[in-house]
């Protein structure tokens, strides 16, 4: 389906499902990403309305609780001179949570797809480049390259590279196991139900059968890890490689 707007011309059709604008294609991932950003504004907005200096509300005092931890972390890890890289890193960290808790809601995690983790870790890779130039100079980072002796020049380069690859590799294959597991998990229990209930002679047995009631319950139990626990430590550990990256990068 193709519609030609007077104008600036915009096309916008549907390929495989997914919509086109132009060339760009809008993916699942890209839309949940972008309800993933407002559910983050929008919090932020919540949370910070109405400030005042006594009298605090539960609200006010929660989000100053998150102010205070998300200091203590980043100064923690990369000492008080790196405070400007507080909302950096509090932002990195809220968009990975969220990311990865709204698959409860039926929704497809963005970080379920490695384009994403992709994205952040050059976003770092920048930021860690640039602090070393910061440190050392353009002529210095160069330099560096061929320490300890210039034949190791290509494997410093493949190390330099590395370092975003890994980033992203390891927070996308723990968050698309989850993902695969849960889906596993959740076919066999239904296949098991549909087994079991079957054995039940009669009319009965073939409308249970055709119910997963086995879904119900163990499924939520193993969520508690695969996407409560492991989403929150998937992105306190990708901020924490961030931390000590960049805290490194710095020093020259």
């Amino acid at each position: 389906m193709d519609i030609n707007i007077t104008g600036p011309k915009i096309l916008y059709e549907f390929d495989w499902g997914l919509p086109v604008l132009g060339n760009f294609r809008i993916t699942e991932t890209l839309a949940v990403s972008w309800l993933v950003m407002l559910i983050i504004t929008g919090l932020c907005i919540f949370l910070t309305r109405n400030l005042k200096v006594e009298n605090i509300s539960r609200r006010q005092a929660f989000a100053e609780m998150l102010v205070e931890m998300a200091d203590n972390f980043v100064i923690g890890n990369m000492g008080e001179k790196f405070a400007s890289f507080v909302p950096f890193v509090a932002a990195l960290f809220a968009t990975s949570v969220v990311s990865n808790l709204i698959a409860l809601v039926g929704l497809y995690s963005p970080t379920a797809d490695v384009n994403t983790e992709a994205a952040w870790a050059v976003v770092v890779f920048v930021i860690i480049t640039a602090q070393k130039i910061k440190a050392s100079g353009v002529g210095g980072y160069l330099k560096g390259y061929t320490k300890p002796i210039f034949v190791m020049t290509p494997l410093n380069i493949l190390s330099e590279l590395a370092t975003p690859v890994s980033m992203a590799c390891r927070h996308f294959g723990n968050i698309l196991s989850g993902t695969v597991i849960g889906g596993l998990i959740y076919s066999s229990l239904a296949v098991a139900s549909a087994a079991l209930l079957g054995l039940i002679p009669g009319a009965v047995g073939d409308l249970l059968s055709k119910i997963p009631i086995l879904d119900v319950g163990l499924p939520a139990v193993l969520s508690v890890y695969f996407d409560w626990f492991s989403g929150v430590m998937q992105a306190f550990i990708f901020c924490t490689l961030t931390t000590i990256y960049i805290s490194n990068a710095s020093e020259g």
